[in-house]
């Protein structure tokens, strides 16, 4: 079998989902499980939070229907909606919270025939770069939905832009915005995902919406994961599959020049990041080394020498409980979110903390 693996703490996502019900207490949670978890599994992070989670986000209606499937009884949140009307019959089946982003989404949904009306949340499109609805077209597509045979709720819902990175006059107009809409009778309303979960508690509201975090990645620029009481969900691990000494630096990258070299069984078809520079860190037998060269399809090489003793078989950490994925992240100019969700599905998942 190829050593390669990617293992997932189940037991630090419990901790993680009950750091964001500490930072907000008086709000509901909808775990973000998008995107196979972020790449962690989703049945077995749904399976792990079956009991603590108020609801579920996922970005898809066929992500949807495999969450309901796992738990026939929380709310689960469809954040890109329903791309056609066709769908709406089996939204309303599986009886989901549908996000609309768009004029037509709207006209979808009023012109639909459901088994049952439908929980729905209205995208405000607070900045130019948001989908959604600006403040005033809310207005008119919120008047449209009340009283509507299709609609059991309207809520509102909001993306904070620049909230890992706050900068104050945009969240000051953001929050503005919401505000001249307090007076609208939404049912329920949610303005926070991971970054203003952990430091925004006027955007509270009634859910937030914890994602990154959950899986134990910061979502700031400024503060790591273990400053936020975060722990890593998900280590990525393999193992020297060759060592070589060198005379020359030929074979594994212009620029570079080390005395011996360590060949690791992971490369971009795995998900790690095809673009990471040299000097990217990864550790072996727990010790920083170097990437040298360019990442392959199925490999990648380090540089060893300063590590003398090291020999085919000893352990690789890519990212994960000893080398946080967001330094990686950083060294490669990527999100955490991007490495995370880029695991692909030939990386075997093992499991710990179920």
């Amino acid at each position: 079998m190829r050593p390669l693996c990617a293992l997932v703490d189940l037991a630090a996502i419990r901790h993680n989902h009950a750091v964001a019900r500490r930072c907000a207490p008086g709000s509901k949670v909808f775990a973000v499980v998008r995107a196979n978890a972020y790449g962690h599994g989703v049945r077995e992070v749904v399976t792990a939070l079956h009991a603590d989670a108020d609801g579920f986000a996922v970005a898809t209606l066929e992500e949807a229907a495999e969450v309901r499937a796992m738990h026939g009884q929380a709310r689960i949140l469809v954040l890109q909606g329903c791309f056609t009307g066709e769908a709406l019959p089996m939204a309303a089946h599986l009886s989901l919270d549908l996000l609309l982003h768009s004029r037509e989404q709207v006209q979808a949904l009023l012109g639909a025939t459901l088994s049952q009306p439908l929980r729905v949340w209205l995208a405000l499109g607070s900045e130019p770069c948001q989908p959604g609805f600006a403040p005033w077209a809310l207005r008119e597509v919120a008047a449209s939905l009340h009283g509507a045979p299709q609609v059991a709720e309207v809520n509102l819902l909001g993306q904070l832009a620049c909230a890992e990175a706050p900068v104050d006059a945009v969240i000051a107009r953001q929050m503005a915005c919401v505000a001249e809409l307090l007076d609208l009778p939404f049912s329920q309303r949610s303005l926070a995902a991971s970054a203003a979960t952990l430091s925004l508690p006027a955007a509270h509201m009634d859910w937030v919406r914890p994602g990154l975090m959950l899986y134990g990645a910061s979502p700031f620029t400024d503060r790591d994961a273990a400053q936020l009481g975060l722990q890593p969900a998900l280590s990525l691990n393999a193992r020297l599959m060759a060592v070589r000494d060198l005379a020359t630096d030929g074979c594994v990258g212009r620029g570079a020049a080390p005395s011996r070299i360590g060949v690791v069984s992971c490369g971009y078809a795995d998900g790690y990041p095809g673009q990471a520079p040299g000097g990217t860190p990864l550790l072996v037998r727990g010790r920083r080394v170097p990437l040298v060269g360019r990442v392959a399809m199925d490999m990648l090489c380090v540089d060893l020498g300063a590590l003398p003793d090291a020999r085919v078989g000893d352990e690789v950490q890519l990212w994960g409980a000893l080398l946080p994925v967001d330094e990686v992240a950083r060294a490669v100019g990527c999100r955490s979110a991007a490495l995370l969700a880029g695991i692909s599905a030939r990386v075997p998942r093992r499991y710990v903390g179920g």
